[in-house]
Formats: C-alpha cells, structure tokens, sequence
C-alpha cells in the first residue's frame, strides 16, 4: 500500500506547476526584505507578517489546483479500476493518497521557511517561538484543506471543487467579522446559527497567528496545543467522512 503514496508524491513532485508556484513564493519572500525598507511601519514586523502570508498564499495555491485533481485524475483516466481491483481497501487508497500529497505539502512549507528564516536572520529579527508555531499551522491548514479538496471531489467536479473549497477557506478566516456583523444587528437567531455554522468549519481563524506575534507576550501554551488537537480531530472526522463516501461511490467503466 505504501507504493501508493510513493506514486502520488513522485507523481506530484514531477508537476512543473508546483514548481512555478515555489518558485514564486521563495522571490516573494526574498523581496519582502525591500518591502520592509519602503514601509513607514516596523519593517521588522512587515517582513515577519509578508513572509508567512506568502509561505500559506502560495502553498494555498498549490495545494488547491494540485489536490483538486488528486481523485479527479485517477477518476479521469480510469486507472481507478486497474487500482481498486488488487487487494487493497478503499480506506487505504484514501489514506496512502493524503499521507503521499502531506509529504508534498512538508516539503514545500519547510523550503519556504527555510528560506523565510534565512531572511529574518540575515535581518537579525528575533525569532519569536510564535513564529514557529506560524508555520506549524500553516501546515495544519494547507492539510485541513487537502482533506477538503479530497473529500469534496469524491462527489464534485473539478471546478465546483476549487470553488468550493476557496469559499470554505475564506469564510474559516471570517468568523470573527461575521459574528461582529451579527451582534451589530442584535438578532439572537442569527447569532446562535452563525455560532452552530462556526462548528462545522476548520478553525483557521483560530490558528492564524500572524496578527499575534509580538502583540501577545505571555501567550498561553494551551491554547495552542489545544487548537493543534482540535484541528487534528477536524482533519480526522473530514478522513472519515471523505472514507465513508468513496466506499459507497460506483465507479463505472
């Protein structure tokens, strides 16, 4: 079973988009160290904040038109069939598909954060342990939304899976505003469904840390290893879920 996941990462690894997208994002963070000189704010907080957005903008971006097509494909040019009838279990086919593209998806987090700590070292900018716990979220995000991609894509098409999935990220991102809007409009059953809508999305918003690092000096440590535990469990259920469709979908030949 694990040929599987060795063939989705080499098969993934090969694809000349992902590296455009890297490539991109390495010059943008190279470039944030000009950005910081031509601010009238802390540049030092410019180029922290510029860096780890471009580390997650790009690894969105790559994971989004890459994942979606991880299903889609093996769909597509009906190699599903050639799979599923050796001795291996739809679960595992999942599984050994996601643990193939999370590999991806380490290695291009840990070329970006290299590269983004070279710069806030080359800048003598204190490496704050919120930005390590940064980029570890990053990582737990652009995973949440891999098994999104997957798990849509057992019953959407490529297209309605992309949208999708963007419009989900956005909104784990907006809980805060929208709530802010809600209580604006004093409507407790608007409040109370946004609150229960809340719930069954990813806590992207609650993992975000940029806005965090330097504003909070005795952040609490529970806090993120709770939310680290509360994503984990999010990614799960979206595994078990994306499990339980495939194992009932007809595959016609």
């Amino acid at each position: 079973m694990i040929n599987i996941a060795l063939n989705t990462f080499k098969e993934i690894i090969r694809n000349k988009f992902l590296y455009l997208i890297v490539f991109f994002a390495l010059i943008f963070i190279i470039s944030s160290l000009a950005l910081g000189k031509l601010t009238i704010w802390d540049d030092n907080k410019v180029i922290v904040d510029f860096g780890l957005a471009m580390i997650e903008i790009f690894s969105f971006i790559s994971v989004l038109f890459v994942g979606s097509q991880l299903l889609f494909k093996e769909v597509d040019g009906k190699t599903i069939f050639l799979i599923l009838s050796k001795p291996i279990n739809r679960y595992e086919f999942i599984l050994w598909k996601f643990l193939g593209f999370s590999f991806v998806i380490f290695l291009v987090v840990f070329l970006q954060s290299i590269l983004y700590i070279w710069v806030l070292f080359f800048k003598g900018i204190p490496l704050d342990n919120l930005i390590f716990w940064a980029l570890f979220f990053t990582f737990l995000k652009l995973e949440i939304l891999l098994s999104i991609l997957i798990f849509l894509s057992t019953f959407m098409s490529n297209i309605l899976t992309i949208l999708v999935s963007v419009i989900f990220y956005f909104i784990a991102h907006s809980f805060s505003v929208i709530i802010d809007l809600v209580v604006r409009v004093q409507n407790e059953v608007l409040l109370y469904f946004v609150k229960t809508l809340q719930v069954l999305f990813p806590p992207f918003e609650a993992i975000n840390l940029k806005d965090s690092i330097w504003s909070f000096s005795n952040f609490s440590l529970s806090y993120l290893v709770w939310n680290t535990f509360y994503s984990l469990f999010y990614l799960a259920l979206i595994l078990f879920f994306t499990v339980l469709i495939f194992n009932r979908k007809n595959f016609e030949n």
